[in-house]
C-alpha cells in the first residue's frame, strides 16, 4: 500500500513539474494559434475588399483570400511551435516525405486542383457564360478548385472535374446565343412577303436582341421547297423560351398571310412490281 501511494505521489510531482515547466508555453502556443485564426480572418476580409475593387472573378478572389488566411495562420503556428521548443527542420522533412506519399495517393485530386488553377487564371470561360465541352453543355454556375458546375434549363446540374476540361476543345457561347430556325415554303411563294413576315415577328419579340442583327435569308431550294433560315440572337437565359415563341409566331404569321408551309412528302417507287 505504501509503495502505491509513493508511486502516485511521484506521478503527481512529475505532473506538477511538467505543468510548471511547459504550462505557460502551451498556454502561449494556444493563444498564438487562436490569435493567428483571428488575424487571418481580419486580413482576409481586408484582402477581399481590396480585390473587389479590382473586379476579379469570384473564384480568383476566393482563392487569394483563402491563401492569405492560410499563410497568416501558418506563420502563427510556426511561432507557437518555436515557443514549445519544437525543432522545425526535422518536422519539415517529415512533412515533406508524408506530402510525397499523399501526393501519389491523390493524383486525381491534385490534377483537378492544378486544372482549376489553370481555368481560374487563364479564364477560358466565366460564371454566367454558356459553354459546350466534353459532350456536355450548359450555363456556368460555379467554378471551384476541383470542378465546374453547369446548369441546364431543366434545373439540373452537370458537375465536370476540372481535369476533364483543360486540354479539351471548348465552345464558349458567352452570355448570348444564336437561335437557328429552318422553315420551308412552297416554291411559288412570294419570298419578299415571307421574309417581311419573319422580320415583323422578330421585331415583336422582346426577348430578342437588336444587336447583333438577326440573319434572315433564303438557304436554298430542296425537293421543290424553298428553305428559309432565321438566326436571331438572345440571352442565354431566354434561349429556350424565345426559340419556342418564335417558331409558334412564324407559323401563325404565315397562316394569317396565306403563306403555304408544304408538308414533307416522299415518292415511293416499287421496282419489279407486277
Amino acid at each position: 500500500m505504501g509503495s502505491e501511494l509513493k508511486a502516485i505521489d511521484e506521478i503527481r510531482r512529475a505532473a506538477i513539474q511538467l505543468a510548471i515547466q511547459f504550462g505557460p508555453r502551451v498556454l502561449i502556443a494556444i493563444i498564438l494559434i487562436v490569435a493567428g485564426a483571428m488575424v487571418g480572418s481580419w486580413i482576409g476580409k481586408l484582402t477581399d475588399r481590396a480585390l473587389r475593387r479590382l473586379h476579379l472573378e469570384p473564384p480568383v478572389r476566393g482563392l487569394l483570400v483563402r491563401t492569405v488566411r492560410l499563410v497568416v495562420l501558418i506563420l502563427f503556428v510556426i511561432m507557437a511551435l518555436q515557443n514549445l521548443g519544437v525543432q522545425l527542420l526535422p518536422l519539415i522533412a517529415g512533412l515533406g516525405v508524408a506530402g510525397a506519399g499523399i501526393a501519389l495517393a491523390m493524383q486525381g485530386v491534385l490534377g483537378n486542383v492544378v486544372a482549376g488553377l489553370t481555368i481560374i487564371f487563364t479564364k477560358p470561360f466565366r460564371v454566367g457564360e454558356f459553354i459546350s465541352i466534353v459532350g456536355e453543355e450548359g450555363q456556368v454556375a460555379d467554378i471551384s478548385m476541383f470542378s465546374t458546375v453547369l446548369s441546364h434549363p431543366d434545373l439540373s446540374q452537370v458537375i465536370i472535374p476540372n481535369r476533364k476540361i483543360v486540354g479539351e476543345i471548348l465552345h464558349n457561347y458567352g452570355r448570348i446565343r444564336q437561335i437557328e430556325i429552318n422553315i420551308s415554303v412552297a416554291l411559288d411563294t412570294d419570298l419578299d412577303k415571307a421574309l417581311a413576315a419573319i422580320d415583323e415577328v422578330l421585331k415583336a419579340n422582346a426577348r430578342l436582341l437588336k444587336e447583333p442583327h438577326p440573319v434572315v435569308a433564303v438557304a436554298g431550294v430542296v425537293n421543290a421547297h424553298v428553305n428559309l433560315i432565321v438566326k436571331p440572337w438572345t440571352s442565354v437565359t431566354d434561349y429556350a423560351a424565345a426559340s419556342g415563341e418564335l417558331r409558334k409566331a412564324i407559323v401563325e404569321s404565315f397562316r394569317s398571310r396565306q403563306i403555304a408551309i408544304p408538308a414533307q412528302t416522299h415518292d415511293v417507287r416499287l421496282i419489279g412490281a407486277t
